[in-house]
């Protein structure tokens, strides 16, 4: 099966060339003791059987900047596209979304709310200086990454989706659901936002890993957020190297929990659905 990994992250070791920034003023604890370069993550890629990768930005180690992964997804073009960091609350950000985006840099943005360095959950992605930056990336048909927490921010988030119909939010690790509390009600809470028809969830370890805890209990999870989402509005992504395990671990914990779907579900959500999102990906394989 065509395999696209929709999230992972790379680290120049030319700290020069690609200086640390990170967003919050401290890098995470992944980024500073298991980076993983471009080619690096592109050897990891040929022993797991990944064909592509979407190369989302390590913003606890760049911020902003997103010089690296740019540079790195035109160095290997076909295998890599690269999704940046962005900041909609800047002045100019439709004109900087549309530079960013045009002649091959950016296949996609990613707005970073909540993580590791930044403890609190921001809300201010749905604020009113944001809205030309939302309107830009819906006239440029560009994929926008939503790193949040649900709960905290649900509100804010459905507030942009129904603001903004026609543009692709795919929202990172699922939100985070507490499917470790119940999977049942954290498959509800998620399956509640499917109405929303241009949002998309990214599934990684973040989710896999509890829904591989909760063993015959993850279907409590699964069924809903499939029945309600469909295949086609899910990709799945790694998190590698923020996550422990190595890259083929990573696959193999994704294809153990994903085991009982549809072959027609899962190859939807190993590369179908990124291809949508990422249309630069291409179709070959």
């Amino acid at each position: 099966m065509h395999m696209i990994d929709t999230h992972c992250h790379v680290i120049s070791d030319d700290l020069a060339g690609y200086p640390r920034a990170p967003l919050g003023g401290k890098q995470s604890e992944w980024a500073e003791s298991r980076p993983v370069t471009a080619g690096g993550m592109a050897a990891a890629m040929d022993e797991a059987g990944i064909a592509q990768a979407v190369l989302v930005q390590a913003t606890t180690a760049y911020g902003y900047d997103n010089s690296y992964v740019v540079d790195s997804a035109a160095r290997r073009p076909g295998r890599f596209v690269a999704v940046g960091t962005f900041d909609p609350l800047r002045p100019d950000a439709a004109a900087a979304l549309e530079a960013a985006t045009a002649g091959g840099g950016l296949a996609g943005v990613r707005l970073f709310t909540s993580g590791s360095t930044v403890p609190v959950q921001g809300e201010w992605f749905a604020a009113p200086e944001t809205y030309a930056f939302w309107e830009k990336a819906g006239d440029l048909d560009v994929t926008v990454c939503l790193q949040m927490r649900l709960g905290p921010a649900t509100k804010q988030l459905e507030e942009v989706l129904e603001r903004f119909p026609g543009v692709r939010v795919l929202l990172d690790h699922i939100g985070y659901p507490d499917i470790a509390a119940s999977p049942a009600g954290a498959g509800a809470e998620v399956a509640r936002l499917a109405r929303h028809g241009n949002l998309h969830l990214k599934l990684t370890h973040r989710n896999l890993e509890r829904l591989q805890d909760a063993g015959a209990e993850a279907a409590g999870f699964l069924d809903p957020v499939i029945e309600s989402f469909g295949a086609g509005r899910i990709a799945w992504g790694s998190n590698c190297p923020a996550a422990e395990q190595s890259l083929p671990e990573l696959v193999r914990l994704a294809e153990e929990v994903l085991a009982g779907l549809p072959e027609d579900a899962r190859a939807e959500i190993f590369a179908g659905t990124a291809r949508r999102l990422y249309p630069s990906l291409g179709y070959t394989g």
